[in-house]
């Protein structure tokens, strides 16, 4: 079982250009579409959040347990589902500005137990911003790891949502001895301000770096370093890109029995090369289509 823990939420995309342009809600946020992805792709899977009782949260459901994705973890709350009001470029390239007072999943509660044979726990994005949530999301982490649980991390930056950057940056190395794997985008990594060198000496037994279309690149502690190409595709945009990268990495390597450092330092250029190519294929699969619609197995069958 690969549980991830973070926020659900509701994507408003424009349907058109303008200030005014017509808004479509879809189903969002990171850790949500990572669960949906590694629900698709055929990994064991559960969700651990809190979710509105409103209409919103209810679809958030169903769509995880349409994608066998187990929800038994998340809890719930009468309050309102947060929303993401995206602004789509014209390279398809998505930025967010955000409605989360007073809703349900800033209010979780770390659960006293992860599920039964986790082998894996990921977390991400706005779920460790946003108090008193990010304090407990933080406790599960911290609790996971000390237990010799794999743990993911994708901070997936949104900086409207920091009201102190400094304080923030010093968090996340406070994280670092807690995570075995990051993977960040090179615009987070500027935004943090650090190397994967600096950051694999704190803890991470690897560090992933996505560049768009211009692929992903592996840092090992060991010193390795392995890079692939982004698959050529027409983009329409890049919602969720970045999540489906989370859920085939940790797919890949849940598949070569590989969650865990030691496994991690041993996979070498051959392992890392074809795991990293099967995450940029699942990336441009979801770039190919609106939303954050990752692929399912079938469709990376070669």
């Amino acid at each position: 079982m690969i549980v991830v823990a973070g926020e659900a939420l509701i994507d408003l995309v424009p349907q058109g250009t303008g200030a005014l342009a017509a808004l479509q809600p879809a189903l969002g946020g990171g850790p949500y579409n990572t669960a949906v992805a590694l629900g698709r792709l055929g990994s064991p899977a559960a969700f651990c959040s809190r979710v509105s009782s409103d209409a919103f949260g209810e679809a958030l459901l169903d769509r995880l347990r349409a994608s066998g994705v187990v929800v038994s973890p998340v809890q719930r709350g009468t309050e309102p589902t947060t929303l993401a009001v995206a602004t789509v470029g014209a390279d398809g390239s998505a930025a967010y500005s955000f409605y989360v007072d007073g809703t349900a999943d800033r209010l979780f509660e770390a659960p006293p137990a992860l599920p039964s044979g986790t082998r894996a726990v990921s977390f991400g994005t706005c779920s460790l911003v946003l108090e008193p949530g990010a304090s407990a999301y933080e406790e599960l982490m911290r609790r996971a790891s000390a237990q010799g649980v794999f743990t993911s991390l994708d901070p997936n930056i949104r900086a409207g949502l920091i009201p102190d950057a400094d304080a923030y940056r010093a968090r996340f190395k406070s994280w670092l001895p807690s995570v075995s794997l990051l993977k960040l985008s090179a615009e987070d990594a500027e935004w943090l301000g650090g190397t994967p060198r600096e950051w694999l000496t704190a803890g991470p037994a690897a560090v992933v770096i996505t560049r768009g279309g211009d692929g992903l690149t592996a840092f090992t502690a060991d010193g390795g370093e392995y890079a692939v190409p982004g698959e050529r595709v027409e983009v329409v945009d890049t919602i969720g890109a970045g999540d489906t990268v989370n859920a085939a990495l940790l797919h890949g390597l849940a598949v070569r029995d590989a969650l865990s450092a030691r496994a991690l330092a041993e996979l070498g250029p051959g392992g890392w090369t074809e795991l990293l190519g099967f995450a940029a294929r699942a990336a441009a699969i979801t770039c190919s289509r609106a939303g954050a619609e990752p692929p399912y197995a079938h469709e990376l069958e070669s």
